[in-house]
């Protein structure tokens, strides 16, 4: 009787396990393929060969770029990470590395998701940026920077470092993620293991305070895949403030890109597992309402707003199981860019503005327009800019 009873359990838990695993499958949209939808004029930069995976432009066509994100399972760059500024306005389309200054150990530069700030009060451009120094899952640091133009450099002014950053306490968990963690710690290893998240994305609202975006809830890749496969929304969106840190909003599969409206009254995060973009009223005290879901068809990442007309610009991975493929050349992953306009409206407008098979860049992760052209970044590949027109 006994062993009946095992066979039946491990029979139903065999079928459950598939059942996610083919969810898994949907997910990731393994078996899509999308025709090629090119831009005219496309070419890729110069001096980018190790990924583009976040860049932010300014309102005089200064792009920021964040180069060489090494990042577990994806390739790996062959020194730390850089940023580098590129002129939309000058014809020769030619990247300018900056020189990172004051106190930060640069050898272990190993940047993410950035932001840009300009403080009213002395015209200041800040750069805010995700970096994971020791390239470990769940080690996440926020540094800021001051852009200094003329010196073609950024001066690092501070690095914050937090709990919801970095370690996520067991004190402030869900009852549910708490049993889990219980099952799994009394059984295999300690909690300090495992109850940690990795910043993937942030939006700078002040000098030194921002949003950002969890997409691990375990520093171990095969517990976070665990947690997708069974569905667990445990990823969320962090607000950081010298007086406040808070999480304001959790339940995403894994919270990616995050950024903001022009009149800064709204935030946008991409729940990529999940293609869509979900809107989000802020309200006093930093708290997040939810107001809608926009759905993309597609495993979109970073996400660029533009300054004039308030439209969504993503860089997408049109098949998120061919992501890691790097081998077969034959067969790489592709990109996608994809424009959202009049978010708020009841009838938003989702439109595929640029469609690759990988043969041209792979990966995208990032797409921003100005002046007419396109600048499209890659996690781990090259930076493209196109023609609009």
């Amino acid at each position: 009787m006994n062993r009946l009873l095992v066979a039946v359990c491990v029979a139903a838990f065999a079928v459950i396990i598939g059942q996610r695993i083919l969810k898994l499958m949907e997910i990731s949209l393994y078996s899509r393929e999308i025709p090629l939808k090119h831009l005219p004029n496309c070419q890729l930069l110069k001096h980018i060969d190790y990924g583009s995976e976040d860049l932010s432009i300014l309102r005089d066509g200064l792009a920021i770029i964040s180069t060489g994100l090494n990042y577990p399972g994806l390739p790996q760059s062959e020194g730390p990470g850089k940023i580098y500024t590129l002129d939309l306005l000058d014809p020769r389309l030619t990247p300018v590395e900056l020189q990172i200054k004051g106190d930060l150990d640069s050898d272990s530069f190993n940047p993410h998701g950035i932001s840009i700030f300009t403080d009213e009060t002395d015209k200041s451009v800040l750069l805010f940026v995700v970096n994971h120094p020791t390239q470990v899952i769940g080690d996440s640091q926020v540094d800021i920077f001051r852009f200094v133009e003329e010196e073609n450099a950024i001066v690092h002014l501070k690095t914050i470092r937090h709990d919801l950053l970095h370690r996520y306490v067991k004190s402030l968990m869900a009852h549910n993620r708490e049993v889990f963690c219980f099952c799994l710690t009394k059984y295999f290893v300690s909690p300090s293991f495992f109850l940690s998240f990795s910043v993937n994305d942030i939006v700078a609202v002040g000098p030194e305070s921002f949003y950002a975006t969890n997409d691990h809830s375990f520093p171990n890749e095969l517990l976070h895949m665990l947690t997708v496969i069974l569905g667990l929304p445990w990823c969320n969106v962090i607000y950081y403030s010298p007086q406040e840190v808070k999480v304001v909003r959790d339940g995403f599969l894994s919270a990616n890109g995050i950024n903001i409206s022009p009149d800064k009254r709204y935030l946008y995060v991409s729940d990529i597992l999940d293609h869509e973009i979900e809107v989000f009223e802020r309200r006093r005290g930093e708290g997040l309402v939810y107001i809608k879901s926009v759905a993309v068809g597609s495993l979109c990442d970073n996400i660029e707003v533009d300054y004039d007309m308030g439209d969504l610009w993503l860089g997408c991975h049109p098949n998120g199981a061919k992501l890691k493929n790097t081998v077969d050349l034959e067969d790489p992953p592709g990109s996608e860019v994809i424009r959202i306009q009049n978010i708020l409206s009841e009838k938003p407008t989702v439109t595929q503005v640029y469609a690759d098979d990988g043969h041209v860049i792979m990966g995208s992760s990032v797409a921003a327009p100005y002046g007419g052209k396109l600048l499209i970044g890659t996690v781990y590949h090259k930076a493209l800019c196109c023609d609009l027109k």
